[in-house]
């Protein structure tokens, strides 16, 4: 398998993990949503999420050896990698605030950022 559809494979999964956030976000009206018991498991199937989707932006960026994301910078894909491995490694100091501002306030901006790179992608 080539890199360039190595990446469009990574770059389809990542889209794909946006499409879950928004939809799983769907539900949640406010942080509070996030606290209850059926909320902790959706928190945790968005942070599941938010976790590939980091995970992605680092395979893509050492695939295309930083270049791909750089010409996008209407994402801070830095903060997409670092969030990652905040949820990750620090789980159990998850802050469900935090989650829920990546949900309202940049994943659709990142959502959109991803479509256009993939239909970009399909051409090659």
């Amino acid at each position: 398998m080539s890199d360039t559809s190595l990446v469009y494979d990574f770059l389809t999964e990542m889209l794909e993990a946006t499409d879950k956030i928004v939809e799983r976000c769907g539900s949640v009206s406010c942080v509070d949503d996030l606290m209850s018991k059926e909320g902790q498991v959706l928190l945790d199937s968005i942070c599941m999420q938010l976790i590939a989707l980091g995970e992605g932006v680092k395979k893509v960026d050492k695939l295309t050896e930083k270049q791909l994301f750089a010409e996008y910078p209407e994402v801070n894909w830095r903060a997409v990698a670092a969030m990652r491995d905040i949820l990750s490694h620090y789980y159990f100091d998850l802050n469900a605030e935090t989650v829920y501002g990546v949900c309202v306030d940049d994943i659709t901006r990142v959502r959109e950022t991803l479509q256009k790179i993939v239909e970009k992608y399909k051409t090659k």
